[in-house]
């Protein structure tokens, strides 16, 4: 069974994001998204309420999806759930410069075992990221365009409680 294990901290979880765990499932058995858990990082959500968003959109595809968080290293985290690619999502040039680096490191950190597949986001969503949507929230702007409609009631009432 080929396990693939898509790793971000989805705050909160996008329409590019969505786009690119459907695309996995076109390549993989079983998906886990693996929301990080970094201290260092100021999330809006919280880790168990970032997973629970990622489970209202995915709960459509069943068991082909587990979400789970992580800390530490990916490749533990790959070892430990018997993972050996590791989805990555582009958007621009940048991404893949930054995100070749990782690839490099992961793969002889798994000595060989685990590789990256690189996936492009939609063209609609080639500048879509989660700061972004946030910022939008903050001002009250449409996130339909941005984010499930599932959770965009959501992620405007975090952004309204966050402003005070």
């Amino acid at each position: 069974m080929k396990i693939g294990v898509y790793a971000g901290s989805f705050d909160p979880i996008t329409k590019g994001h969505f786009d690119v765990i459907k695309k996995s499932l076109k390549i993989t058995d079983k998906l886990i998204v693996a929301v990080m858990n970094n201290a260092n990082k100021k999330c809006w959500f919280s880790l168990e309420e970032r997973k629970e968003l990622i489970k209202m959109l995915t709960n459509e595809f069943g068991e082909k999806i587990e979400v789970k968080s992580f800390d530490g290293l990916l490749i533990d985290f790959m070892k430990e759930h018997n993972a050996e690619i590791i989805i990555r999502g582009l958007r621009a040039v940048s991404d893949y410069e930054y995100e070749l680096g990782y690839a490099f490191v992961n793969h002889d950190l798994s000595d060989g075992e685990v590789d990256t597949i690189f996936i492009p986001a939609a063209r609609e969503y080639m500048y879509l990221s989660s700061s972004a949507v946030r910022e939008a929230a903050t001002v009250g702007a449409r996130l339909d365009i941005f984010v499930d409609t599932k959770i965009a009631d959501i992620v405007k009432n975090k952004a309204k409680n966050i402003k005070g």
